[in-house]
């Protein structure tokens, strides 16, 4: 079985690629960043960020990018058969290691107190929409 997913509960995807795809018993998922679930590649809707009337920022919780890209994630898995403990292996984009990282490992060990997976975390210069997350995973199926 090799079978891309798409997830409506999820943001669109900014390229022309799926939110996961299935192979076997696992499932890839494609980088997800914390934009809201339906919105475009285009759209200013991003959790935890605000932007001035001349598209600058406003206002950025980083804390609110974390918490958006994990319900992200977990609604993309839910919808492609699998669920938050069968994750296996996440890689994370961050756009500012040094503000963000104890932040997100803070946060992520909240949400991951029994199930660990293998994690790298990766510091790089931008994404393509005005996010400073994104995780790309590997979970069971």
């Amino acid at each position: 079985m090799n079978e891309p997913i798409n997830s409506q509960q999820a943001p669109k995807a900014v390229g022309a690629y799926p939110h996961a795809r299935r192979v076997g018993n696992l499932l890839f998922l494609s980088g997800v960043g914390p934009r809201n679930a339906g919105s475009g590649a285009h759209d200013s809707a991003v959790n935890g960020l605000e932007l001035d009337h001349n598209g600058n920022f406003a206002a950025f919780d980083f804390e609110a990018q974390v918490h958006a890209v994990f319900a992200n994630v977990r609604a993309i898995l839910e919808e492609a058969g699998s669920d938050w403990e069968k994750l296996v292996d996440i890689t994370v984009f961050l756009v500012d290691m040094k503000r963000d990282f104890p932040t997100f490992n803070r946060i992520y060990a909240e949400y991951f107190p029994s199930n660990k997976p293998c994690r790298t975390t990766v510091a790089i210069d931008a994404l393509p929409t005005p996010i400073a997350i994104e995780l790309k995973c590997i979970a069971e199926v």
